[in-house]
């Protein structure tokens, strides 16, 4: 299975309530079978002590440390937001949801440093298709 596959890329998703976005992105990480479910609450957790919001309009909701033992395999799920929505007092553009019980996350978090590292590449990646998303985030670009 990989980290990433074309069907966990959603583009234009409408504005939601953050913890909507957090528990949508979780299931689907869930129905991809990377996490249990009980890996969505862990989530919310996470995003309660500490904002996933890590600027340039991208959050990266994961769970917290205690939920890595619910990892079945280590993913990633992406949401599109072109008319961005609310995470906390921001607009977010970018939702990656994250499960990773070690370090296979690292170099998918290094390609979206080194390919949204400002807000005109997350403009621009507004414009991705689902292939040229996958590509980017899988560094097959």
């Amino acid at each position: 299975m990989e980290l990433l596959n074309k069907n966990n890329i959603f583009l234009n998703c409408k504005a939601k309530e953050k913890e909507e976005v957090i528990r949508e992105i979780g299931r689907v990480l869930c129905n991809s079978g990377y996490v249990d479910e009980s890996y969505i609450d862990a989530m919310i957790e996470k995003e309660n002590i500490f904002s996933t919001n890590i600027g340039n309009g991208i959050a990266i909701p994961h769970g917290v440390e205690a939920a890595k033992k619910k990892i079945k395999k280590a993913g990633i799920a992406v949401m599109i937001f072109p008319e961005g929505t609310k995470w906390n007092e921001e607009e977010v553009k970018v939702v990656i949801g994250i499960a990773s019980a070690g370090d296979e996350h690292l170099d998918v978090l290094a390609n979206i440093a080194d390919n949204l590292s400002t807000e005109e590449a997350v403009q621009d990646l507004m414009k991705k298709s689902v292939d040229e998303i996958y590509n980017i985030f899988t560094g097959k670009a």
